[in-house]
């Protein structure tokens, strides 16, 4: 229980609450076990994010795998389902599950197209900070080291949004308006600190997971001990719709007492991101 509450960004106490057991129920469906369809509010589930894993990886657009049955999963369903000749009801039901399995094959490995996509995008950001739109959020107990991150960034030239809000939901709204190029929050913890970005089998967000690694490697020289960078779906990261990290920093008091040193490593790994914000490729790529 406490590892699944951990991969999903829940309160790690081992108890079925609420928000557990509404996690507990979205990783129960699988692709298949109900009828998929556009609604408000959103369909939400591991069978959403399987049907959209498959429509991008055959090149329709889903969106991101957020496990979240929004308009762009509709549209890409739609298309596909004229593709192979369905009405295009967007309704995924036996018909067009039969027709998904068809081509199986072709869904197996493979890059779908939101990954593609932020690659590209990526690729051909301006390499500076100046005008750049980031949101600093804190998510609980680091307000202090927010402004004070905040206060740098904008003294570079970024337009930054600070945000001080506990649900990761919310802050993820506020950011996708907002029209960030990135996300960074901020959580205190008791224990060690880690360095979260979006990732769910078969998606993980490239952006995201460079910051990631660039965060645990200047921080790290910081404060210890710092876990690695680790894909989850925590909601701030799964509903934000540009690269996002959440620092989950501790134990506290080492963090305060190192304040000035660890927004400069935050500015630092940033700043080195906004430069080379895609990882080298390997010799074997």
């Amino acid at each position: 229980m406490q590892a699944f509450q951990h991969a999903n960004g829940l309160t790690e106490d081992g108890t079925c609450d609420g928000r557990t057991w509404a996690a507990l129920v979205e990783a129960s469906w699988d692709l298949g076990d109900r009828l998929l369809y556009h609604r408000v509010p959103n369909l939400r589930g591991d069978d959403v994010a399987e049907l959209q894993r498959r429509l991008g990886r055959l090149g329709f657009d889903a969106g991101r795998v957020d496990g979240i049955f929004g308009p762009l999963t509709l549209h890409a369903l739609e298309d596909f389902q004229r593709n192979v000749g369905l009405a295009p009801d967007g309704i995924c039901g036996y018909e067009t599950l039969q027709a998904l399995q068809r081509l199986g094959g072709r869904t197996d490995g493979g890059r779908s197209v939101a990954s593609v996509r932020e690659e590209e995008v990526l690729r051909r950001v301006s390499p500076t900070l100046a005008g750049k739109r980031l949101v600093v959020g804190d998510l609980g107990g680091l307000g202090a080291l927010a402004r004070g991150l905040t206060k740098r960034l904008r003294a570079l030239g970024a337009v930054v949004l600070e945000l001080d809000e506990p649900d990761g939901s919310v802050q993820a709204g506020a950011t996708n308006r907002f029209g960030a190029d990135l996300y960074l929050g901020l959580r205190a913890t008791d224990g060690p600190g880690r360095f979260a970005y979006y990732a769910v089998p078969g998606f993980e967000s490239i952006g995201g997971r460079r910051l990631a690694e660039l965060l645990y490697d200047h921080i790290s020289t910081v404060v210890a001990p710092c876990g690695p960078a680790e894909g989850v779906r925590l909601p701030v990261l799964r509903e934000t719709r540009m690269p996002a990290v959440l620092c989950e920093l501790g134990p506290i008091r080492p963090v305060l007492d190192h304040a000035p040193m660890v927004t400069d490593a935050v500015v630092q790994a940033v700043s080195t991101w906004v430069t080379t914000p895609l990882a080298a490729a390997s010799p074997t790529d």
